[in-house]
């Protein structure tokens, strides 16, 4: 199956659920393609509408620029044609360029643009920024705005106009007026995707902001919870979200948020928890303690 178009892209990431599949790791912490290969058919048998390779959940930014590009094409090769592939860019605007074009020589169906790191820019330097990806590749471009990345709504609205390739706004952040203004001043030119740690948590209130879509890490280890949760959104049934919310959502967020970087460990935790190995994380992250691992599992085993 030939790479969707930016056009075909973007109709392609509104129609379902995302997920950001994990990145393992063996022993020594080096690649493990085997692992991977085995999640990544998991993954692509449920009804997503796309899956990222090396992003936030598949610790992107811990990854160096080749081994990015050997995940890339890893999951290219095992479930391209199947599932879209959007592939990750990170760091400094010359390397997110170096892996934008490896990204497409690889043959991804798209780019997600992660922030710079380290480095404190004005808003005509993060336009700039994501102009200068844009125009490195033909592929449809998503822009994450967050953490020293937070793009304003007239910001979004130049990239907009000035970069045919850019398809989609990320949402990090949760400012329902900044949204609101997002929205109102681009509208239906971009597709818009909610990004916030455990999206789940803010599914239906940025429903109602043009949010339609959002990366469920969770999916990662109970598929189908995640995309029921998700079916309940889109038909905005508040009982059924909110059950849900109280019966696992909440209790995972106490575990995720007793410890900066769970938020990554805990989905490879899930999947250990649910017998699929999930293996353990890149310092400086730090993988779950055995009390808040047997917690998890004990969490996992009520609603499967």
């Amino acid at each position: 199956m030939a790479q969707l178009n930016p056009a075909e892209l973007a109709t392609q990431i509104k129609s379902g659920l995302l997920s950001f599949p994990v990145t393992h790791f063996d022993a020594d912490l080096q690649f493990d393609e085997a692992r991977y290969r085995e999640h990544l058919a998991w993954q692509a048998g449920y009804d997503v509408a796309g899956l990222f390779a090396g992003g936030g959940t598949g610790e992107g930014f811990s990854l160096t620029t080749a081994e990015m590009d050997r995940v890339v094409r890893v999951a290219v090769d095992e479930i391209g044609g199947k599932v879209p592939v959007l592939a990750s860019a990170t760091g400094p605007t010359f390397q997110a360029i170096e892996q934008a074009k490896s990204a497409e020589a690889a043959g991804a169906d798209g780019l997600l643009l992660l922030p710079p790191y380290l480095t404190e820019a004005d808003q005509e330097g993060l336009i700039e920024h994501v102009s200068a990806v844009c125009r490195a590749t033909n592929l449809g471009v998503i822009v994450y705005s967050r953490a020293n990345a937070v793009l304003t709504d007239t910001s979004v609205a130049i990239l907009a106009e000035r970069n045919p390739n850019l398809i989609g706004f990320k949402d990090g952040i949760g400012n329902i007026e900044q949204m609101t203004r997002i929205y109102a001043k681009v509208g239906e030119r971009l597709s818009y995707i909610g990004g916030l740690p455990t999206a789940e948590t803010f599914a239906l209130p940025l429903l109602q902001l043009g949010v339609s879509t959002y990366s469920s890490a969770m999916f990662n280890f109970v598929p189908e919870f995640a995309l029921g949760f998700y079916k309940d959104v889109r038909a905005e049934n508040r009982t059924a979200v909110y059950q849900k919310l109280n019966d696992f959502v909440i209790p995972y967020l106490d575990i995720r948020d007793r410890v900066k970087g769970y938020g990554v460990s805990i989905v490879k935790a899930g999947l250990t928890a649910v017998g699929r190995d999930g293996g353990k994380v890149r310092p400086p992250l730090q993988d779950l303690t055995e009390s808040d691992l047997h917690e998890l599992t004990t969490l996992i085993n009520k609603i499967s």
